[in-house]
């Protein structure tokens, strides 16, 4: 222990330090020493800085923002897009549910304006009169079968026509020249698309014309004789139509600056964190957790849209596959949208410092490393491209990383399927990178002390 406390001095003699400076070495050290025990006994005091608070409301507005961003592209897209809109509501008429709905309506139209039984009658009564009373009988007291026989026939007829390509065709003709009238759908005005009866629905006149020149070619010219015919087929109700028509309004002047600003306010939060990597895990978690919460919302909507139809108006099949129809695009970008959130959390958690990350990208590195090494033992080597390819990485990895974005961007309307495979290439390529790029050899050691 003498020795211990004698080393101090021994340096500082050793230094050609005085008495008297050696004693004030000592003091300073004495000092120091107590404040070290000071500050190791008082709790420590965590600062609270405003960026931590700050970040995470700028990431819960720009998440709260991105629904209502999905839906105001959804609903300007369906009104400024022709193709889309066709896009859109082509599918219906090939769906069985929308057929038999529309095979009922047009056959109700039509045999509610020929009166086959009435017709009936007064054949019957023109036999009586010429002589003919057993047989005016006969025929009255057949009436009903033979308007039931008729029915069953232009029923029969009518859903060949409507599973046909001819009404696909009209269908989609139609509805292009109608395109226009969704806004007007919104707005209640008049159109291919109006609402009556707090009904939102669209005419049927031109697939009637259709009907009725398809019976008259069969020779069931009686039809020739029928008024205008404009039957109606309920989309849904106008309850929620007022309600829409305001939200409407509101999204569509902000379809863009929604999702301008969500994105801008999402990448400020991450900005200001001080922990960027985090900010950006839970970023990307809160943006897939914003478009699971839009796929609940709608829903959620579904059923009271589907219980707001009486199957009197619409069938609840058939207002099944209109709904699902309407919002396919919709619910393909959420997916979309949801499977990039959760892409972006786990590549910011993989790049991280955490002894999962670590260890992670330590195994793809040897085996990387192992794969090479095995080639170059067998005589496979990547020469100068491999050690130009390592000195590069970084750059060919921000590249990679910016084609697969580019790619992104301009693939006109992307799946979760393509966004995946999109980012296996990108892992794809990030692994080339890693495996071609060759490491400079290590100084070897002649020998060791």
């Amino acid at each position: 222990m003498a020795a211990t406390d004698s080393e101090p001095d021994s340096a500082a003699q050793a230094a050609g330090l005085s008495q008297d400076e050696r004693a004030e070495l000592e003091r300073l050290r004495t000092e120091v020493t107590e404040l070290r025990r000071k500050q190791a006994d008082q709790p420590r005091r965590h600062r609270v800085s405003w960026r931590t608070p700050v970040s995470a409301l700028l990431i819960v507005v720009g998440c709260v923002l991105a629904p209502l961003s999905v839906v105001g592209v959804w609903t300007a897209n369906q009104v400024s897009d022709t193709n889309r809109y066709i896009a859109n509501i082509e599918p219906l008429i090939h769906d069985p549910a929308i057929q038999n709905a529309l095979t009922d309506k047009v056959t109700t139209a039509i045999t509610s304006h020929l009166n086959v039984t009435g017709y009936t009658n007064q054949a019957a009564a023109l036999l009586t009169s010429k002589g003919l009373p057993r047989v005016g009988t006969v025929l009255k007291t057949f009436g009903p079968a033979i308007s039931s026989a008729v029915a069953g026939y232009i029923h029969n007829l009518v859903h060949k026509i409507v599973t046909s390509d001819r009404f696909a065709n009209t269908w989609i003709q139609v509805n292009t020249v109608a395109h226009q009238t969704l806004v007007q759908a919104l707005s209640g005005s008049n159109g291919a698309i109006t609402v009556s009866n707090g009904q939102v629905t669209i005419d049927l006149a031109p697939f009637i014309a259709i009907v009725k020149q398809n019976l008259a070619q069969r020779g069931f010219t009686l039809v020739n004789s029928l008024p205008p015919i404009h039957p109606t087929l309920a989309l849904f109700s106008s309850k929620t139509l007022v309600q829409a028509q305001t939200l409407y309004r509101l999204i569509n002047d902000l379809k863009i600056v929604l999702p301008i600003l969500s994105l801008l306010l999402i990448a400020a939060g991450v900005y200001i964190a001080r922990d960027h990597r985090r900010a950006l895990i839970g970023a990307g978690l809160g943006f897939a957790a914003s478009m699971f919460v839009l796929g609940a919302a709608l829903l959620i909507f579904r059923g009271v849209y589907l219980n707001s139809v009486p199957n009197s108006v619409l069938p609840s099949n058939a207002a099944a596959a209109t709904f699902d129809t309407l919002v396919r695009f919709i619910k393909e970008a959420l997916r979309v949208l949801l499977v990039i959130g959760l892409i972006v959390a786990i590549g910011a958690f993989l790049t991280g410092p955490s002894v999962t990350a670590v260890r992670t990208r330590a195994g793809f590195v040897s085996a990387f490393g192992w794969i090479r090494s095995s080639g170059e033992r067998k005589g496979v080597t990547t020469g100068p491209a491999g050690r130009w390819t390592y000195a590069h990485r970084h750059a060919l990895r921000i590249c990679a990383v910016g084609l697969a974005a580019i790619i992104f961007v301009f693939q006109g309307r992307p799946t979760p399927a393509s966004v995946i495979v999109l980012v296996i290439l990108l892992l794809v390529v990030l692994g080339l990178i890693e495996l071609i790029g060759r490491p400079p050899a290590k100084p070897e050691i002649a020998s060791q002390t």
